[in-house]
């Protein structure tokens, strides 16, 4: 026998390189990878979810049920998982709502797939199966539209669309944050609501108080106080630095010999006319407000607090650039005094006191501003970045409404009748490829499942309750877990967006269409020594 026919794979590949092959190592390993991910989250799913209490690897901690913050803190490792992982991610990209959704989808579509594996069906079958189940699910999502936004500018209309948004987030707080998150939206969308930039509106995290006392400013907040003794102005104009107004100190060093008093007087006279002359161009200018992103000298404090103009420190490049577009002011990188062109206007500039943190507002009165800022108050960090990521999610839903304003039926109302209508669409379908359709549909079970086992229900009486209810032509039935009962999702106001759905269906089935189509595994040895070290992010908005 030929010695180049006794090798086999692994005296081809590296030393320590893993390789896993065949139905058992390769397909359902994949398959059990991504169901034990996706159980992670599902306990948190929907307004009843479960929080998870997450330490990552610089020892922050996240107590958060918001899916993307978990995956994002959990350093998932297996490569099948990774893909469902992935996909998620990419949904909270695309919509910015959905993310837990995907990733059980994900899991139950792979589980139930793992089955018909299991009693002998071909992978290939089952691809071909959900396949044709993704096509005929998108064109039901189609005729299961319930309601339609006709103006996204209407402050009723969006507070009772994003209620149900929030609520699965904060559930019992989504009457106090819908009305606020809808004034922000509303206040920052342009003349083209497709337009919507989520952006624009702000979020200032101030502990203390209770959540009762968070607020909307149309404007920008600046958590931080004015410099100087001028806190308010009123029909503000606004110039804006984008360095420290000081004068530049050489890099050499030097002495100075002074001989007599005269000498004394006269050091530093050229520099404090030079200051001088800069303020009374900004004073001449006509503005009253200057925002610097560098260092105040002294003497420049001085002459800024004789000619009325107050002094705003702004660090941060980020917050100066939402300055600047709250007010409509144009950034200089020069010293001297800006056009009237360069110059932002707003009503009021002031600092306030909000608890015991003092901030400064740049607050506009226009119909419409550049910058709309959501003030949140909370006893402790982590529940204040708990309703940040649940505001986020809600100005998502915003954005994507101004594109399309379709929405669903929510509480699960879909997914059965997405359920009993593929299963009738599989009946009707031959060959083998029926029975991945309908394992495809019945998949769809475990949302109204999830929602009633989070709620403190028994899933194997609310299932069929609801079967018999959209067998009765009640296609928008879903569970109240208020109630515990089968009621129309509609009339609840309990909604979802279509586009959330289509997205989240269409990355999931293509998630596990990548996962399913692996036949063999194979992972080279981890390079040795220090791994590099993470890059963070530049800034503390980032």
């Amino acid at each position: 026998m030929n010695k180049f026919e006794m090798l086999n794979l692994s005296d081809l590949l590296k030393e320590g390189t893993k390789h896993l092959t065949g139905k058992e190592e390769a397909v359902l390993n994949n398959i059990n990878a991504v169901h034990q991910m996706a159980q992670i989250t599902r306990t948190s799913l929907g307004p009843n979810g479960m929080n998870k209490m997450v330490v990552n690897h610089l020892e922050k901690l996240f107590v958060t049920s918001d899916a993307a913050t978990i995956l994002k803190e959990l350093d998932v490792v297996h490569p099948a998982a990774k893909i469902a992982v992935m996909s998620s991610q990419r949904q909270e990209t695309e919509i910015g709502d959905g993310t837990n959704l995907v990733l059980v989808l994900c899991g139950e579509f792979l589980q139930n797939a793992g089955q018909l594996i299991t009693k002998g069906l071909h992978p290939n079958d089952v691809i071909a199966g959900y396949s044709k189940a993704l096509t005929k699910a998108l064109e039901i999502l189609e005729e299961l539209v319930a309601y339609k936004v006709n103006d996204v500018r209407s402050l009723p209309e969006v507070t009772k669309i994003l209620k149900p948004v929030l609520a699965s987030k904060q559930y019992g707080y989504e009457d106090l944050l819908a009305p606020l998150v809808a004034q922000a939206c509303i206040q920052v969308c342009p003349k083209v609501p497709q337009h919507f930039n989520v952006d624009n509106v702000r979020v200032a995290k101030i502990l203390g108080g209770g959540v009762l006392d968070t607020s909307v400013v149309k404007g920008h907040v600046l958590a931080r106080d004015a410099e100087g003794v001028i806190k308010h102005v009123k029909a503000a104009k606004i110039a804006v630095f984008g360095q420290g107004l000081d004068m530049s100190k050489t890099e050499t060093k030097d002495s100075v010999v002074i001989r007599n008093a005269e000498d004394l007087l006269n050091y530093n006279k050229s520099e404090e006319k030079a200051i001088e002359k800069l303020v009374k161009e900004i004073f001449e200018s006509g503005a009253n407000v200057i925002v610097v992103g560098g260092s105040i000298g002294e003497m420049a404090l001085h002459f800024l607090e004789r000619s009325k103009i107050m002094i705003v420190k702004c660090p941060s490049k980020f917050e100066l650039r939402r300055i600047c577009k709250a007010v409509g002011a144009t950034p200089l990188v020069r010293l001297g005094g800006p056009t009237q062109e360069e110059l932002g206007r707003c009503d009021l500039v002031t600092v306030e006191e909000i608890g015991s943190t003092k901030v400064t507002i740049f607050r506009q009165e226009a119909e419409n501003s550049g910058i709309s800022t959501i003030v949140i108050r909370a006893a402790t960090s982590n529940l204040i970045e708990d309703f940040e990521r649940a505001i986020a999610d809600g100005v998502n839903i915003y954005k994507a409404m101004t594109k399309d304003g379709r929405f669903t039926a929510g509480a699960g109302a879909t997914e059965i009748e997405l359920a009993k209508r593929l299963q009738a669409f599989a009946d009707a379908t031959p060959g083998l490829v029926q029975y991945a359709i309908k394992k495809y549909g019945e998949a769809f079970e475990v949302i109204p499942r999830t929602l009633a086992e989070n709620a403190g229900l028994k899933a194997s009486e609310v299932l069929p309750k609801m079967y018999a209810a959209h067998q009765k032509g009640n296609i928008h039935d879903g569970l109240d877990i208020e109630e515990g009962s089968i009621s129309n999702a509609v009339e609840l106001g309990v909604w979802d967006l279509l586009a959330t759905k289509i997205s989240a269906l269409r990355l999931s089935t293509e998630a596990i269409l990548t996962v399913l189509r692996v036949d063999q595994i194979i992972m080279a040895k981890p390079a040795g020594g220090p791994k590099p070290p993470k890059q963070g992010p530049m800034d503390a908005d980032d």
